[in-house]
This record gives structure tokens, C-alpha cells and sequence, in this order.
């Protein structure tokens, strides 16, 4: 398997937090916030796996790109960037050695923390 950073996401997670459209949540609350796998499939037929796909940092560039197992490191609901998530995916990037995602994880919550002092 080779995952390597979804630039597209990373650039959509950046113009999101620019927006002003993230959660400050606690580092445990990613399994109450990430979407259930019903709300990923709604999400798809309402608006398609490109849009599924600009919320996910990796891609599995081994699994066909019609597939939800293609994308990888969700860090959002659909509509704004959860800190638990981009902590979840940065924790799991490092674990993995996927150190193009960790980093580019790591800038997100950089963004974050910096829009969270000036608010």
C-alpha cells in the first residue's frame, strides 16, 4: 500500500480553517465526531467521491479511486475541520511513517491553534 498526501484536501482542509469553518474540539472526541460510514455514503450520493474525497489527507494510491478504501486520514465532517481529527490523523500518520501527511497535519493544527489565539 502506498498513501501519500491528497493535496486537493490538504488545500480544501486550509481554505476551510481560513474561513473560520473548524471546531477547537477535545483530543479524544474524533470517535464522537467523525462521520459514521452512513453519513460518508450519504455524503457521496448526495455530492459525489471527488467532493468524499477533498476530506481525507491520504490517498491508498493501490485501491481504485471510486472506492472509500482509496481515501485515507478524514479530518472533517463534511462541513468543518475538527482538531480531534487532524490529531487522530496526525497521531496515525506518524505511527505509519506516512511523514508528508504528519507534516502537512501538523501546518493544519498549527493554523488552527494560531486563528484560536487571535480569536
Amino acid at each position: 500500500m502506498t498513501v501519500k498526501l491528497n493535496q486537493r484536501a490538504f488545500n480544501h482542509a486550509q481554505d476551510l480553517i481560513v474561513a473560520g469553518k473548524y471546531v477547537i474540539d477535545d483530543r479524544d472526541a474524533w470517535s464522537e465526531h467523525q462521520p459514521s460510514a452512513q453519513q460518508e455514503n450519504d455524503f457521496i450520493e448526495q455530492h459525489g467521491i471527488g467532493e468524499y474525497a477533498k476530506w481525507h489527507l491520504g490517498i491508498d494510491d493501490q485501491e481504485d479511486e471510486e472506492r472509500k478504501g482509496r481515501y485515507k486520514f478524514p479530518y472533517g465532517d463534511f462541513e468543518k475541520v475538527h482538531r480531534c481529527g487532524l490529531l487522530a490523523a496526525e497521531s496515525r500518520a506518524g505511527q505509519r511513517k506516512y511523514f508528508d501527511i504528519e507534516l502537512a497535519v501538523a501546518h493544519l493544527h498549527g493554523m488552527l491553534e494560531a486563528f484560536r489565539r487571535t480569536a
